[in-house]
């Protein structure tokens, strides 16, 4: 049975005054995301906000919850770090130094965060970006509804090949790279504030023209309304497809919709694509698996969350829970990338036992990041500290995917990102490579065990080279869900 989420809320709270904050906290096991978030009053800062509090808060959470504890720095000085994350950083670099923790134990703002895992709420183009090293230029991978960047006609595939603040500045992106490498292209795009303002020369088939775009708030679409869920019917046979953007609570009923088509329609074979999927809420992977789970029943184990020692009372188990819109697949193809991690891979991890040669990685190499965090609040000062705090593994245990998933599926193929083709089109290069996975046919290259992946070392075998997505240093709570958001 799952444990009740109160638990950790408790000891949180003892954390809090552990670390002598003031207010109330919030928390949850989420892959990046807060399970549960109780609303958060306005920060009204004190004494209290001040540097040297607020880096003794970040110490007192890593001291009672870090998982890898013996491989915290001691003796750190607070006071040679001028701000809370280089402190942060100097803390956990042990762990960071072995592969453990890459950038995954952070402090970030309890506003921002709490929008974006509620309803997707971000403010900027609304637009993927990729950067093309050989075409010196940038290339939309994805672009979302309802943001100013799809207003203004920019989507999949177009290129952005100039940069400016007005129409009279505009700066080539191989100038731009040039001058301050890819970290140019980002600064060139401005703040994630809205009323942020660039003009943009594009490329696409309706050729080279100057857009003028302003950067708004929006809420992201977890599952696209254009492409996010479909029958692709090839050979006599139905094939559902499945484009889960991020894991946030908005995506649930999205989700459930979904998968009741592919129930009235009979679909036992799908496609679901994660390649920009950078994790999110545990809870929602774990309705994603029960939507997959239609065959299997409440004693069989779906994922395992499991803390240091001391923490050891906070252990969960998810088993299969039935639901009304469920579907039994015989045949599962997942799409990944290196930008494809954390809860999306719980959900590849959690269904490998059950599905083994029947289910296949269509891509590349995932990131690798089978830990998750917990989100402790220091309320008054808007500061809510990440920090990795529990692994993450299946059925079996199998928990140790550092450099990737690939190297656990052995029947994994290797496919392109195909950024001329639309998402969801069978002509696209992985969802080509998952149909014909899904109709029984082979795959002509494997994933190499030791291929792409953040963590892993390159093997002498040649891959396809996939989309190489642009982060900023200091990444948004968005971007962090989503590599390459602005």
């Amino acid at each position: 049975m799952k444990k009740p989420r109160q638990s950790v809320a408790v000891v949180t709270l003892a954390a809090l005054m552990l670390a002598s904050c003031g207010g109330g906290g919030s928390s949850g096991t989420g892959g990046g995301g807060p399970v549960t978030v109780t609303p958060t009053p306005t920060p009204t800062p004190t004494a209290g906000c001040g540097l040297a509090a607020r880096q003794a808060f970040t110490k007192a959470v890593i001291d009672e919850w870090y998982l890898f504890p013996s491989d915290v720095a001691s003796g750190v000085n607070p006071a040679s770090h001028s701000s809370v994350q280089s402190y942060i950083d100097a803390l956990v670099a042990p762990a960071r130094a072995l592969g453990k923790d890459r950038f995954f134990t952070y402090i970030t703002s309890i506003a921002e965060e709490n929008a974006f895992f509620a309803s997707g709420s971000s403010a900027g183009f609304g637009i993927r970006l990729t950067y093309d090293a050989a075409g010196q230029r940038v290339v939309i991978a994805e672009a979302y509804e309802g943001a100013p960047a799809f207003a203004a006609g920019i989507d999949r595939g177009t290129a952005i090949v100039a940069i400016g603040t007005d129409s009279a500045n505009l700066h080539s992106i191989s100038s731009i790279v040039a001058a301050e490498g890819t970290a140019g292209i980002t600064n060139a795009l401005g703040p994630s504030d809205p009323g942020v303002t660039r003009v943009l020369r594009i490329s696409d088939a309706g050729g080279t023209r100057d857009v003028t775009v302003t950067k708004a708030n929006y809420d992201l679409d977890p599952i696209s309304d254009r492409y996010g869920a479909k029958i692709i019917t090839e050979g006599g046979r139905n094939y559902g497809y499945i484009n889960l953007r991020t894991f946030i609570s908005s995506a649930n009923p999205q989700l459930r919709t979904a998968f009741l088509n592919f129930r009235n329609q009979g679909v036992t074979d799908v496609i679901v694509d994660f390649r920009y999927n950078g994790g999110g809420l545990v809870s929602t992977a774990e309705l994603m698996g029960d939507l997959l789970g239609r065959d299997r029943n409440s004693s069989e184990l779906f994922s395992q969350t499991n803390f240091r020692p001391s923490k050891a009372a906070e252990n969960d188990r998810h088993f299969f829970t039935a639901q009304p819109e469920s579907i039994a697949p015989t045949r599962i193809a997942f799409i990944g990338t290196g930008s494809t991690a954390s809860a999306s891979e719980l959900v590849i991890n959690s269904m490998l036992p059950y599905l083994g040669a029947n289910m296949t990685l269509v891509g590349s190499n995932t990131y690798g990041k089978p830990v998750g965090q917990i989100a402790l609040d220091k309320a008054e000062c808007d500061d809510r500290m990440r920090v990795v705090a529990f692994a993450t593994g299946n059925a079996t245990g199998q928990s140790d995917y550092y450099n990737g998933l690939a190297p656990k599926i052995a029947n994994s193929c290797a496919a392109g990102d195909d950024l001329t083709i639309a998402l969801g089109d069978a002509r696209e290069a992985s969802v080509r490579a998952a149909i014909d996975f899904l109709a029984g046919g082979s795959c002509t290259t494997r994933i190499a065990d030791a291929s792409v992946g953040p963590a892993a070392q390159r093997s002498n075998v040649p891959l396809l080279v996939e989309p190489e997505m642009l982060i900023p240093e200091r990444p948004s709570a968005a971007q962090r869900e989503l590599p390459g958001l602005f």
